[in-house]
């Protein structure tokens, strides 16, 4: 009898490399493996004649031309893949008998694929949105699919509405506008006639709607799920992706920015970061709550447009997630691979939200149209690395030679084989009874409470930005009706919240809603300010030109290095940049082909003729001015801080040119003057770094000094 056992870290790979093919120096062929001896012309009566129909090799090319292309997603159709492994920390037998997470010296192979919601595979990877986060774990007793997103909520309570929700944000069917974009009137007339959306909205236009990079956002399962352990002791159970290097995000400005310069700068930022060995890692962290109490909070479990607050039922975190492979070939893994939340294994379980329950049938149903019908499993990326019997035959694509007679059960013909396993799967026996009703449960009315929760947890900063969202997103509405009736329904959020989105969208400024009852309550783990915080694997334009100081900028890069970040030379063009004590250094950028919005940080040397030829450099002058505008790390030793005296950096001092040494470390600005030593300004640096944004100057520039 074949007997499961746990995969090793490879096993995935060892599946896939069956399936890889390597085309170096080998002869072209057909895919009938007939060599050919020409491809660039078709087969002619005479040079000038017409082609003939027997040319086999030009009807093979031109046909699989021709069906190279298979329906993109409807939603999450632009999105990157990447393998790695996870690995359990402790046996979590006492919730959950699922195998893969029971052994912590098993490493589990993964596949991730990160994605956005709305736009379509061409649109941009920095659009304010959600973003999919979908894992597939190659366990030993099947696949189990985490179907997740960057935000813990949605924007709908049963999935009946899903299609109505997805149709009103997709771009408008008149004229296709706007692509990869919530800011027009079709989504918020579904907005405010839906006021269930009230709290996914609030995340959706905060920083989390526009990620740093995939490598600095949470996934959360969203659902509420079961897990049951061997005993048959059900323990309810949110699941989250808690990344290593901390939640972070972009700028608005930033964001659109980054769209137009490089729409495909996420991916990129994933890819590089694999291969250069800088694998991003994330914990996996779950809640537990007892059947017992299911019914003990002011909020229902299973409404999916509710959070579980972290301060009331704390995160566990029981295991940790590697990145650490990119895919071979983007088509044949990434846009073919097929995930299903009803993919789970035994000891994970379902619960009745209405949500969950519908994503249960539309994943499978989208796949066969996606994929070519019902045989996608067999897709080499889609296999599991667990045996696979049963009796379904046949069908498109089907790659599996099944032997014997019987496709049936049960039979005799073959000693009833394939036999159900007495340890297969068993769903939760919960006891169900009711009459058949559409209806929703009263337990999920309240639609504003959470939202105001989220607003009361944020930062001023956030909550600064949060209001530029929606002057940016109902702005664009053109209907005055609708742009009123957003600010009339988050007045039930805050009315203070209210007023700021009516004074930008030309909407009348409501009165304070007695609903609100001046709720004053938090959740801090909401909130990106009280995130982890490292310079680790960031990354840092050096800015320069001939007459550089070489001591400097080598003092730096090693400082920029140990604390785990990655540093690009920039200048006016490609090429070596000779120094003021006469070494070269080599520039990777210039300013033609980035920008400071690829950056963490900018640091200027300096070097006389570096600084003056800088100085009369409108680009250079740019650089630093929109990195200091982003909130970012800005910082320049000697010579190198008469560029940022003479930048548009205001509201900090400067060293000046008789200080002998001091640093000068105000609202990530940092200088230095008369100094040969960079280690303490080196530290200061990375340090600042790694705040990822310093917001005390944004909030000079709204008239907020933050305490």
């Amino acid at each position: 009898m074949e007997q499961n056992r746990p995969p090793s870290e490879t096993a995935k790979q060892d599946q896939l490399n069956e399936y890889t093919v390597d085309h170096t120096n080998q002869p072209l062929t057909t895919n009938q493996g007939v060599k050919v001896t020409d491809t660039n012309d078709s087969l002619k009566a005479g040079g000038r004649g017409p082609t003939l129909m027997e040319d086999f090799h030009f009807r093979e090319k031109m046909t699989h031309f021709d069906h190279e292309r298979i329906p993109e997603r409807v939603v999450h159709a632009r999105g990157f893949g990447v393998h790695g492994v996870f690995q359990v920390y402790k046996p979590l037998t006492e919730y959950t008998s699922a195998k893969f997470l029971q052994d912590p010296s098993t490493r589990t192979p993964v596949f991730v694929r990160f994605s956005t919601v709305v736009g379509s595979r061409g649109s941009a990877d920095t659009v304010r949105d959600v973003r999919g986060f979908s894992t597939k774990f190659y366990t030993e007793e099947g696949n189990y699919d985490l179907v997740a997103n960057n935000m813990p909520v949605f924007f709908i309570q049963d999935a009946i509405k899903f299609p109505d929700m997805v149709h009103s944000i997709k771009p408008e069917p008149h004229n296709e506008i706007p692509q990869a974009s919530a800011a027009h009137d079709t989504f918020w007339d579904f907005v405010v006639s839906n006021t269930e959306t009230a709290h996914m909205i609030m995340w959706l236009l905060s920083d989390r709607g526009i990620p740093r990079s995939f490598r600095m956002m949470e996934g959360f399962g969203v659902h509420t799920f079961r897990l049951v352990n061997a005993q048959g002791k059900a323990t309810f159970v949110k699941f989250h992706w808690k990344p290593m290097l901390g939640v972070h995000s972009l700028v608005w400005d930033e964001a659109q920015k980054l769209a137009g310069k490089d729409p495909d700068v996420h991916r990129r930022d994933l890819y590089d970061a694999v291969n250069m060995g800088d694998f991003p890692e994330f914990e996996l962290g779950m809640q537990f709550l007892d059947e017992a109490d299911e019914f003990k909070f002011d909020f229902d479990i299973l409404d999916p447009t509710k959070i579980w607050p972290e301060e009331t039922i704390p995160v566990v975190k029981v295991g940790k997630m590697t990145l650490n492979r990119n895919v071979e070939n983007f088509f044949a893994e990434t846009e073919q691979v097929a995930f299903h939340p009803g993919h789970v294994v035994p000891g994970i379980d379902f619960t009745n939200d209405p949500l969950l329950q519908g994503r249960l049938f539309s994943y499978t149903d989208t796949q066969l149209i996606r994929l070519g019908g019902p045989n996608f499993h067999e897709i080499p990326i889609n296999r599991p690395v667990a045996p696979v019997h049963n009796n379904q035959r046949d069908g498109y694509h089907r790659m599996t030679i099944d032997r014997g007679v019987t496709s049936y059960s049960p039979n005799s013909i073959q000693g009833n084989s394939p036999f159900p396993a007495p340890d297969g799967y068993k769903h939760y026996a919960e006891k169900v009874e009711g009459k058949k009703v559409r209806a929703r449960s009263e337990s999920f009315n309240d639609h504003f409470s959470q939202a105001r929760l989220f607003w009361n947890s944020m930062s001023a900063i956030e909550q600064e930005h949060i209001v530029k969202a929606f002057h940016f997103e109902v702005g664009s509405v053109m209907s005055k009706e609708i742009r009123q009736r957003v600010v009339d329904m988050f007045n039930r959020v805050d009315n203070g919240l209210a007023v700021k989105i009516a004074e930008g969208v030309g909407a009348t400024p409501p009165a304070a809603s007695p609903e609100q009852a001046q709720t004053t309550a938090s959740s801090p783990a909401l909130s990106q300010i009280n995130t982890v915080k490292t310079a680790r694997t960031r990354k840092a334009a050096i800015v320069l030109d001939h007459g550089f100081s070489h001591n400097e900028v080598t003092q730096m890069l090693n400082a920029l290095n140990d604390a785990g970040v990655r540093a690009d030379v920039v200048a006016k063009r490609l090429g070596m940049y000779t120094s003021a004590e006469g070494p070269q250094i080599e520039t990777n950028k210039h300013f033609l082909n980035t920008a400071s919005v690829y950056y963490d940080a900018v640091y200027i040397p300096g070097g006389r003729e570096s600084v003056d030829a800088l100085q009369g450099y409108g680009d250079a002058l740019h650089f630093v001015n929109e990195a200091f505008k982003h909130a970012k790390t800005v910082g320049a030793s000697n010579e190198g801080v008469d560029l940022l005296a003479a930048s548009q950096i205001v509201g900090t001092t400067l060293a000046g040119i008789d200080t002998q040494g001091q640093l000068f470390n105000e609202m990530g600005t940092i200088s230095v003057r008369n100094a040969t030593d960079l280690a303490a300004f080196g530290t200061a640096f990375a340090d600042a770094m790694a705040q990822h944004r310093h917001w005390e100057r944004e909030m000079l520039l709204v008239g907020q000094v933050p305490g």
